[in-house]
């Protein structure tokens, strides 16, 4: 009986992530799939996927905006919005060094909602947030093979990891 060594598994730059969560009487489940660049840890993410189980949807349009909108707001937490200090005060003072998502950096966001017309109206757009730090850790980690633990994950903490793998 021989033992077979097999090479491990070489991280593709292309990475697929997954979180769930509850949040204000919500399900919510992300699919996040991104593109990790391994020089210079510039992460793309080309499209997030939610489907959230709020019950009752009142206005099912108006909740996907809601949706789109937490996810955006969600992927400038986990990715770029940072605040730095200099000589104890706060130097980010305008979006000249604060970091935020803009449209047409977005990816391609798919909002789904679970048809549950017989459980009253839950939370709508929020719990759509509470994955993005989590589906965006997870789809790096298939990506570049690398686990971060610290947000936002910006692309120095991204090469940083990669370099201790």
């Amino acid at each position: 009986m021989s033992a077979e060594v097999s090479a491990a598994k070489v991280s593709s730059g292309r990475g697929y992530g997954v979180a769930c969560a509850m949040d204000a009487g919500t399900y919510v489940a992300h699919m996040a799939e991104v593109e990790v660049d391994r020089t210079n840890g510039i992460v793309q993410v080309r499209r997030v996927v939610c489907a959230q189980d709020m019950g009752l949807a009142i206005n099912p349009d108006g909740a996907k905006l809601q949706i789109e909108g937490f996810i955006t707001m969600g992927l400038g937490y986990a990715l770029t919005e940072e605040i730095h200090f200099q000589d104890g005060k706060i130097f980010d003072l305008n979006f000249d060094t604060y970091e935020i998502p803009r449209f047409s950096g977005l990816p391609k966001i798919d909002a789904v909602l679970i048809d549950n017309k017989d459980t009253p109206p839950q939370g709508g757009g929020e719990p759509a947030i509470v994955c993005m730090g989590a589906v965006s850790a997870n789809a790096i980690y298939d990506a570049v093979g690398a686990r971060l633990y610290q947000l936002p994950m910006t692309s120095e903490r991204i090469t940083e990891a990669i370099d201790k793998v």
